[in-house]
């Protein structure tokens, strides 16, 4: 019997040629990843129980390699292949988001790893956005992005035979593994080049400038990768010492003792040469980007955190953004057996050695089993998104200092048809897994 190599392998050795791919195409990345190992290690040095904890979660092994990057596409066919090419490596399409009220004329999902194992084993995804052409005002310049986006082609003829043989034969020997990874990173690869004149690049670029990032180029080249930092403010303090300049503000929610759901910043985006036909100018899409993640929140916890969040608004100076937004949320439980009994967050339910030598009751109280030691609850990490951050980290490194809102109403309806699947729900997902380990104690 023929032996296939896994997915998770296959979406390893995928992560670290794009990393190497982008380290190569913007050094600065590279100094990036050198600063956050570093603030890694200080933070483990300095906290020993966190060490240890991670340790016991399995999260040491994972926490260094870069968990995702962010690409676009301009059509639905596209977004189709990208779904084929994704599930050859364990990648599912995760989460709905629509960034246009804040300014950004996409709809997005993450293509993650869903299972346990498969996140242990490698976390990483690819936020993938899709341009709404629909929200181009101008009908003759629509028709033209449209026009331009049918006209190319950004998968290999090998990258798309080798999707087809995967899906006939379920799987790739060790030789065809490694030629789909090289074939594959083709299509996020940096091209100079455009595939517009200069009178199109401009009348694109001053629809929206992710337009023309979108549409002008033959490729859906990466614009950012992310490692995971676990101080995201120190790495923020630091980056203009490693000759970095951050963008002001740290999206997400603000440092707390038990950090909550996704807090994100990047350096400025490089301004880069592009050649035109005739004509050469300066392009900005492509930065680095780090995440500092906490625990995933329940839905009545996702509520809570959305309305403290639009209560605290937004920012220029990032000090005092930050001390804002401690303020307005201290209305938000920081302790995590608050987070527990008002159900505010998921966890991972685990019985000590202690606790394996007894019997327990399927009804037993968890919050008393936990303070007998008998029981351990570990916060799930939250592996997603939040619009109102993609679009912060978009917006700014887009350049835009007054983001147009756009009014059209979110049509996930339209994205999972340009899919061709439903997008699979996070909030399931967490449920499932905190059920199950639940399962696992011999507890309802």
């Amino acid at each position: 019997m023929q032996k296939f190599v896994s997915a998770d392998a296959l979406r390893e050795q995928f992560s670290q040629a794009m990393s190497a791919m982008y380290q190569q195409e913007v050094p600065q990345y590279g100094t990036l990843l050198q600063l956050v190992a570093e603030v890694n290690q200080q933070v483990l040095a300095q906290d020993k129980e966190l060490a240890e904890r991670l340790a016991a979660a399995d999260e040491l092994s994972r926490l260094s390699v870069e968990r995702h990057g962010a690409i676009r596409v301009g059509s639905p066919q596209e977004l189709n292949t990208l779904r084929q090419l994704f599930a050859i490596m364990g990648m599912y399409p995760v989460g709905y988001y629509d960034l246009a009220p804040a300014g950004v004329p996409v709809h997005s999902t993450a293509f993650r790893p869903v299972e346990g194992d498969a996140l242990r084993r490698n976390p990483f995804r690819l936020f993938t956005s899709l341009l709404r052409l629909e929200l181009i005002e101008d009908r003759a310049m629509r028709q033209r992005a449209e026009a331009i986006l049918a006209a190319r082609q950004i998968f290999t003829p090998r990258c798309l035979a080798l999707i087809e043989q995967h899906q006939q034969q379920g799987g790739f020997d060790d030789a065809t593994a490694a030629e789909f990874v090289r074939e594959a990173l083709e299509t996020f690869r940096w091209h100079r080049q455009t595939t517009v004149d200069r009178a199109t690049y401009e009348a694109l670029h001053q629809q929206h400038r992710l337009i023309a990032d979108v549409v002008c180029f033959p490729g859906c080249h990466i614009n950012h990768l992310t490692p995971r930092t676990l101080d995201i403010d120190r790495v923020q303090a630091l980056m203009p010492e490693h000759g970095i300049t951050p963008k002001a503000i740290i999206e997400g929610p603000p440092r707390r003792n038990v950090p909550i759901l996704l807090r994100q910043t990047s350096f400025k985006a490089l301004e880069e040469p592009v050649i035109l036909p005739t004509a050469r100018r300066s392009h900005t899409a492509r930065f680095g980007e780090i995440e500092q993640r906490g625990v995933a929140l329940t839905p009545a916890g996702r509520q809570r955190y959305d309305s403290l969040l639009a209560q605290a608004g937004s920012g220029t100076d990032n000090q005092q953004h930050q001390q804002h937004l401690t303020e307005v949320f201290q209305a938000f439980p920081d302790s995590e057996k608050a987070l527990r009994q008002q159900q505010l967050a998921w966890f991972d339910y685990r019985l000590t050695e202690k606790g394996k030598q007894q019997a327990i009751a399927p009804d037993a109280d968890r919050e008393a089993l936990i303070a007998q030691g008998l029981l351990v609850a570990d916060p799930q990490v939250y592996e997603d998104f939040l619009p109102v951050s993609a679009a912060g980290i978009f917006q700014s490194n887009l350049g835009e200092q007054a983001p147009e809102k756009f009014s059209a109403s979110a049509s996930r309806t339209r994205f999972e048809e340009a899919l061709g699947c439903a997008v699979t729900d996070e909030m399931t997902l967490y449920a499932a897994r905190q059920a199950a380990s639940l399962q696992r104690c011999g507890l309802k």
